[in-house]
């Protein structure tokens, strides 16, 4: 056998050995999965974080200043984990601040104030709950079953909700007079505010049913391709129907949080809180065109308008301004992920 048949190749040192192309491709991977994005919105929040500083000094880094952050999240945010599921599945839901201020007006009414005064304060919970099921499962069933379009559907909730509490409270702000539910609900539990914890609990329920069940798992099939799920044994129309009673449910725990901080219900209570909640989500990483959602953006979203408004309120600055930055902070976010959703088709996920 001749020597150049029997001589091996050498590597040219230029070209990367496969170690070195196997560390690229897993950086590529990791920065366009769901890891890779809420690392960007941790970053987006630290600049956040350190322009405050800059700005505020003490005064925003000191620690009532960050639960009052959390605080001002925590309402949103339980509403845009609602959402979240929604816009997964390709819908949309344009109620959830409507139906939030109708849960506040029917839980404060007298008669249900004094039935919960003679049994248990429970009672306004079970009532606030009951509302935003109630109205989710109108939104679903219309949706589902009477093929309505989803923005309509909900638009006409928005509208109806909302005159139905000013109906039912005369417009007037209904002050909540049961003790023992706003002990409860202004309580601390290791010296965090109960409301904290409640957006908490929600998230990480949300995030396990989302990413460690079926009904997630459905969830985000439908959104990929309706049709294709149907065809694959999901009952597409029962599972969107689930959904909006979600997004409903989250409504009315909003409601209650919100009675809590307030002591008052009444008809404005909710008022564009549906856009702002829709926005968290977008800007979070859930695509409008359903397909993907991640709970984990939703609230990293929530914290960085939360922190902008904080920013914005210390440091005296126009709302409008605020109003304006918050549009543009949306505006690139879509464009984000038109870019990256025609990067390549959607796969179904089963």
């Amino acid at each position: 056998m001749s020597e150049q048949n029997t001589k091996v190749a050498e590597p040219r040192a230029d070209a990367p050995d496969g170690h070195s192309a196997t560390q690229t491709n897993s950086l590529q991977h990791f920065l366009k999965g769901s890891a890779g994005r809420s690392l960007g919105l941790v970053i987006a929040l630290a600049l956040l974080f350190v322009v405050g500083a800059a700005t505020g000094g003490d005064r925003f880094l000191n620690v009532e200043n960050m639960l009052t952050i959390l605080r001002l999240a925590s309402i949103i945010g339980v509403l845009s984990i609602g959402v979240t599921f929604v816009i997964t599945a390709g819908g949309i839901d344009l109620s959830v601040g409507s139906v939030m201020g109708l849960t506040t007006v029917v839980a404060t009414l007298a008669s249900v104030q004094l039935a919960a005064a003679q049994s248990s304060w429970l009672l306004m919970v079970v009532v606030a709950l009951a509302v935003g099921i109630a109205a989710g499962l109108i939104n679903g069933l219309v949706i589902a079953y009477g093929n309505v379009v989803a923005f309509i559907a909900t638009l006409a909730m928005l509208v109806g909700a909302r005159g139905l509490a000013e109906l039912i409270s005369g417009r007037s702000t209904q002050v909540v007079s049961n003790r023992q539910f706003l002990s409860f609900m202004r309580s601390d539990v290791l010296g965090i505010p109960i409301l904290i914890w409640i957006f908490i609990i929600v998230a990480v329920a949300g995030w396990f049913l989302l990413n460690r069940t079926t009904f997630g798992r459905r969830t985000i099939a439908i959104g990929g391709n309706l049709e294709a799920s149907r065809l694959a044994g999901i009952k597409v129309k029962r599972h969107l129907v689930y959904l909006y009673v979600l997004a409903g449910l989250t409504a009315g725990i909003a409601g209650l949080m919100m009675l809590g901080r307030t002591t008052a219900g009444t008809s404005t209570h909710g008022l564009l809180y549906e856009l702002d909640a829709i926005a968290a989500v977008v800007v979070g990483g859930t695509l409008l065109i359903g397909g993907r959602g991640t709970i984990v953006g939703t609230v990293l979203g929530v914290l960085i308008f939360s922190t902008l408004t904080n920013i914005f309120t210390q440091n005296n600055l126009d709302t409008s301004v605020q109003a304006i930055a918050k549009g543009l902070i949306i505006v690139v976010a879509v464009l984000l992920q038109q870019r990256f959703a025609a990067r390549g088709p959607r796969k179904l996920k089963t």
